[in-house]
């Protein structure tokens, strides 16, 4: 029995989903491995975890701007610096956990933990095949700490891929099979079934809202684009608010009051997101890697909002760049900047095909057999 832990830290839920995709889709196929996800932030300490998970959620909540700049210093100088020492610090906590689990394969959807394994592997201290798993869609230096002692990079796209060849990586350890995706997107549902389940109209779209999330950005602007939104399409709005109860508040407000009530919905959180895309043609939300994934998955077209800076905002570059979504900025006056969407059908055909073609729905499959070579055991 091969022995697998896979390492995560819980800022953003990006890092857990695909943690959570790799362990299921093993778990479903191969007898032989027994694999562990573990918190790396949790494990070395619950109270420093608390700390800076709750600092990182505040500041991308109500000061984005402060976060982008933390995220830019820390690609190089001092912050880069004092993240990496701080990671060498608490490797040795981890190294207790390694010698006590002694796994075969170590798997990092965290660039923390990933430095933190690099370390004790340069360091001699532990020695097993470490793969990290690159959650955005563009590399930042933290990912790249310790390289050296990294076997594989799994990353978004080819553009990746190639950065990181520019940057030294061997182009051998580098695998552009997309971010892990859960199994439940890739299944087949019966849409008549979830036109009645959400009391859909099944002869007109359905454009799907994630505007709560988990920090529950840009409240006054998010409001106004869903207005927006309702005013410029046709469609019908499903918006989801997760498990903020005051923005579904705000929600179910401007459904009962906006000008066609019969065509929004307003969920809480759900867990039918694979089956509610299944249903529909365009995606709005926060340009986060797992769902802006997920979208892409589905064949489905995105309109970016409020991104954090940082990561986020890259993922909109690259996701714009790439003609699968329309980036609706700080600067657009949202009204006018979705009227003028809607009214140019032709380009959102195009936005839906450029979105097929960036699906890459067998990620996790490709992830795994990488790693453990062909499926052992059935579904």
């Amino acid at each position: 029995m091969k022995k697998v832990i896979i390492f995560y830290a819980s800022y953003g839920g990006g890092h857990l989903s695909a943690a959570k995709s790799i362990k299921q889709y093993m778990d479903n196929h191969y007898a032989d491995v027994d694999v562990e996800l573990v918190d790396c932030m949790k494990y070395i300490s619950i109270a420093l975890d608390k700390v800076t998970t709750t600092a990182y959620k505040e500041m991308a909540k109500k000061a984005p701007w402060a976060w982008g700049r933390v995220y830019a210093r820390s690609q190089k100088g001092p912050l880069s610096h004092i993240s990496s020492s701080s990671n060498k610090v608490m490797a040795i906590k981890l190294l207790k956990l390694l010698q006590e689990k002694n796994p075969d394969f170590i798997i990092s959807t965290h660039p923390f933990s990933s430095q933190m394994v690099s370390y004790l592997k340069r360091k001699e201290r532990f020695n097993c095949p470490l793969a990290t798993i690159m959650t955005d869609y563009a590399p930042h230096e933290q990912w790249l700490i310790g390289e050296e002692q990294t076997n594989y990079f799994f990353v978004a796209h080819n553009g990746m891929k190639k950065a990181l060849v520019q940057h030294g990586i061997s182009e051998e350890k580098i695998f552009a099979t997309g971010i892990p995706l859960s199994g439940k997107f890739l299944d087949h549902y019966n849409r008549e079934e979830i036109f009645q389940s959400f009391q859909l109209d099944p002869e007109k779209k359905v454009i799907l809202f994630f505007g709560g999330g988990e920090f529950g950005l840009g409240k006054s602007r998010t409001l106004a684009i869903l207005s927006a939104l309702i005013d410029a399409s046709e469609a019908q709005i499903v918006a989801i608010a997760g498990k903020n109860e005051k923005m579904k508040a705000n929600f179910e407000e401007i459904a009962m009051t906006c000008n066609r009530p019969s065509d929004v919905r307003v969920l809480a959180f759900t867990d039918k997101v694979p089956e509610l895309m299944s249903i529909s043609y365009l995606v709005v939300t926060k340009p986060g890697g797992l769902t802006t994934t997920e979208s892409l998955a589905s064949g489905l077209p995105l309109i970016l909002i409020n991104p954090i800076p940082g990561q986020e905002e890259e993922n909109a570059e690259f996701l714009e760049k790439e003609g699968v979504a329309f980036w609706l900025r700080k600067s657009d006056l949202p009204e006018l900047a979705l009227q003028n969407f809607f009214q140019n059908p032709d380009a959102i055909k195009k936005m839906r095909i450029n979105a097929k073609l960036h699906a890459k729905k067998n990620s996790t499959k490709d992830i795994c057999e990488t790693l453990l070579g062909k499926t052992k055991k059935a579904e």
